[in-house]
């Protein structure tokens, strides 16, 4: 099959992929010219009864778990569709912020299931790219012919339904995974007629290699995220810093500043200028963080046209300036930097919650192996009558953890009476576990809140009602 598009989207249960879960999948496949081919995929997909959603999640999107129980698939037999008519090769995987929230989805939906979490986006010509930084991108250096919108307050913004309605595209029902879906692919016509040798440019710099020779040039280049300033369109000029100490990407510094004044920061104040908010007071270090496999928007010097620099207050004479100053403290930065991130990594593994050390949670501890790797496919091929008995040995104790689980949460009618004890137990401590504190206590003390307010709609509070009576129906015996 030649090169496609794949542009999907979620709706989830929340925000956070280590909890949360997937609750609708959209997805229409295009070609490289961005025309439709075949119908789009939209399933809804069933929540666990160990999950509970937030319930400001289900106030935008508006599916209820039930509405999950009654008409969506089980993660399995999703997952099977997906692997089975999705991702064939050559697809490129797209959408509007897949790369940081919606991807990240996914790969612990694949975790969670017996599934590779990386194979689908780079197998067999497979890729991923992400239209938001190309929003983002024609929007600070390339904006004619598109309207672009601000928020209430008169700043600059890029969500896509905005975006949408403002230039006339079809966007009828925001925050439904199809429409989004639609919207998104809308939006690349849009500048792909527009501006197409950006759209192709960045297009091709989808691949990291690309992004890493750039980068790695260590020669100043032009660089869009949303981590910057929306009054300059998220675009700044940087300077490589160094290699990421996690490898694939790299330290960059914002070239709008001035390095020597961070050369005298001791580490321990490097790392509080480095999480410092944009509205604390004290410097802020301008040093970000890279990943060359995240379809960064980066660009050679050159498509800074005059426009452009006055547009985003980016001028040669400044940044070559810095430039210059930080190739000569580079070395003495840098090892400041590096120890910074070192304090900053340890004080976040000490705050970690006791959630994010469940197994459901643990993608990034390391990648599978490759004898386990191999004993995925038996897990996956078990059916309902199969898998009650089915014992793999396991290397990796992630996966011995994550199989009776995904027994429960996919085939419940094959569980034994031990198995159901043990999924009671599960539950109980996910849920229950920390008393005031826990997972339970917060949901229905935030279904209280939201209640309390005079402007809910009768389907917000038809809404409220439903996630009541799930949270009812689903604790553990023992409270009921």
């Amino acid at each position: 099959m030649s090169s496609s598009f794949f542009f999907y989207d979620l709706e989830t249960s929340g925000f956070n992929p280590k909890e949360a879960r997937i609750m609708q999948f959209a997805g229409q496949r295009t070609d490289l010219q961005l025309r439709p081919v075949g119908e789009p995929y939209n399933y809804l997909v069933r929540l666990s009864d160990d999950v509970l959603p937030e319930p400001d999640a289900v106030l935008v999107t508006g599916i209820t778990p039930q509405k999950t129980l009654a008409d969506g698939l089980y993660e399995a037999e999703f997952l099977k569709i997906f692997h089975e008519e999705i991702a064939s090769p050559d697809t490129i995987f797209v959408g509007y912020n897949t790369v940081r929230f919606d991807d990240e989805f996914m790969r612990y939906t694949m975790y969670r299931n017996f599934y590779d979490p990386y194979e689908w986006q780079w197998q067999n010509g497979r890729s991923r790219w992400d239209i938001l930084d190309v929003v983002r991108m024609t929007r600070a250096l390339r904006p004619e012919g598109i309207e672009w919108p601000f928020d209430t307050k008169g700043n600059p913004t890029n969500r896509l339904e905005l975006l949408a309605s403002l230039n006339k595209l079809d966007h009828a029902n925001a925050h439904d995974a199809l429409s989004d879906v639609n919207a998104t692919i809308a939006v690349a016509r849009l500048i792909r007629d527009k501006q197409p040798k950006l759209f192709d440019f960045l297009l091709q710099m989808r691949d990291k290699k690309e992004v890493a020779g750039l980068v790695m040039g260590y020669q100043p280049f032009v660089y869009t995220s949303g981590k910057y300033a929306s009054e300059f369109e998220k675009t700044t000029v940087v300077g490589t810093l160094a290699e990421h100490p996690q490898g694939q990407g790299a330290l960059v510094f914002d070239l709008r500043y001035d390095p020597t004044p961070f050369t005298k920061l001791d580490p321990p104040a490097l790392a509080e200028a480095m999480r410092k908010r944009k509205d604390e007071p004290g410097p802020r270090l301008p040093v970000k963080s890279l990943k060359f496999n995240r379809c960064p928007a980066v660009a050679p010097l050159s498509v800074l046209d005059e426009a452009s620099q006055e547009r985003l207050k980016l001028f040669p004479e400044t940044y070559m300036q810095n430039y210059e100053k930080l190739q000569k403290v580079q070395k003495e930065l840098t090892a400041g930097v590096l120890e910074a991130l070192q304090l900053l990594d340890k004080k976040l593994q000490a705050r970690l919650p006791e959630s994010e050390s469940d197994v459901d949670g643990r993608l990034y501890d390391s990648f599978f192996a490759n004898e386990d790797k191999s004993k995925l496919t038996m897990v996956r091929a078990a059916d309902g009558e199969s898998i009650g008995s089915l014992d793999v040995p396991f290397k990796d104790a992630r996966l011995e953890a994550l199989l009776p689980l995904y027994k429960a949460r996919n085939y419940p009618k094959s569980m034994s009476d031990e198995d159901r004890v043990k999924w009671e137990q599960f539950r109980e401590h996910k849920l229950l576990g920390g008393g005031q504190a826990s997972r339970a206590a917060k949901y229905f003390a935030r279904l209280a809140e939201l209640a309390k307010n005079p402007d809910l709609s009768g389907g917000q509070q038809y809404i409220l009602e439903e996630l009541q009576l799930y949270g009812q129906s689903i604790l553990p015996v023992a409270e009921q």
